[in-house]
């Protein structure tokens, strides 16, 4: 099974309207379509974009008025879905539920339907600043070209979480991310090449660029996406099928080759995920069956 993917290395500049944010991501969007990919990843708190239009009032807009955009990212992202035939992450988005604030990725598919994973581990500032909550639960989720995963940023610096996704059969780790300086790039970039060993998966990832000026704590953004893959012969030996050139408007575009992945966790230079030793820590292939 082969399949393209698009990672969108998202511009954030100040907008005056939501159609003109609806027009910047139809941009990336056609993109990755002239491409051909059946899969696009835009990163995490790209809807933050939103909070620069301001209010009516000409006041600043902040994280709390942010779930008041969803309905209107909802639509916007499944449209482009069932338009194109792909299957979008829709980066993260914040919604609100029972009063509690989550950051959310959605996963638009072609037919209408939107999958959702809450960001499982929040930052010190996701929490001081912005007083969110984690989620409560780890999903996968079944596309007609696989299963995969959706790990935010800083889920993807907890190796637990991704053997969970692998248990569960997902073969592609989707990584939306968003960091402000080199510190916090290099801590998710190489998480994820570390998880992509561990795992035999390949790990797709991406961040925000630009700034947004008026809008707390997106004042400064370091990113790039890749495709991350095992360090092993039928792959390239960096594990790493493309990239983009750093903090620049653009995206990035590879196959993936799934048969790939088991002919290396069944005969590859080394066989990590049957290496387990599950002797000594947990085997949540173990833990799947019994719940």
């Amino acid at each position: 099974m082969k399949f393209r993917v698009s990672a969108v290395q998202y511009q954030l500049h100040t907008i005056q309207s939501f159609e003109e944010f609806a027009d910047q991501c139809e941009h990336y969007i056609k993109a990755a379509q002239e491409y051909g990919s059946e899969f696009v990843l835009f990163p995490e708190f790209f809807t933050t974009q939103l909070l620069s239009i301001g209010s009516e009032q000409g006041t600043k807009l902040t994280i709390n008025e942010l779930p008041g955009f969803t309905e209107q990212y909802k639509n916007l992202f499944s449209k482009f879905a069932r338009e194109t035939g792909m299957h979008i992450i829709g980066g993260t988005h914040v919604i609100q539920k029972e009063g509690r604030l989550y950051n959310v990725a959605h996963l638009f598919y072609p037919d209408g339907r939107i999958g959702e994973q809450a960001k499982l581990h929040i930052t010190p500032t996701e929490v001081h600043e912005w007083n969110m909550s984690p989620g409560d639960g780890l999903e996968v989720f079944d596309t007609d070209k696989g299963r995969i995963a959706i790990l935010t940023c800083y889920d993807i610096e907890f190796p637990e979480i991704v053997r969970m996704a692998k248990a569960k059969g997902a073969d592609v780790i989707f990584c939306p991310s968003c960091t402000d300086d080199r510190h916090g790039f290099h801590r998710v970039r190489y998480t994820s090449h570390a998880r992509a060993i561990e795992n035999q998966v390949y790990v797709v990832v991406t961040g925000t660029i630009g700034s947004l000026p008026t809008v707390d704590f997106m004042r400064a953004n370091f990113g790039q996406a890749a495709v991350i893959t095992p360090n092993d012969i039928p792959f390239p030996p960096q594990g790493l099928l493309v990239e983009g050139e750093l903090n620049s408007d653009m995206i990035v575009t590879a196959d993936l080759d799934l048969s790939l992945l088991y002919e290396v966790r069944e005969k590859g230079s080394v066989t990590t995920w049957r290496d387990r030793r599950s002797d000594l820590y947990p085997d949540w292939e173990a833990v799947k069956i019994e719940g």
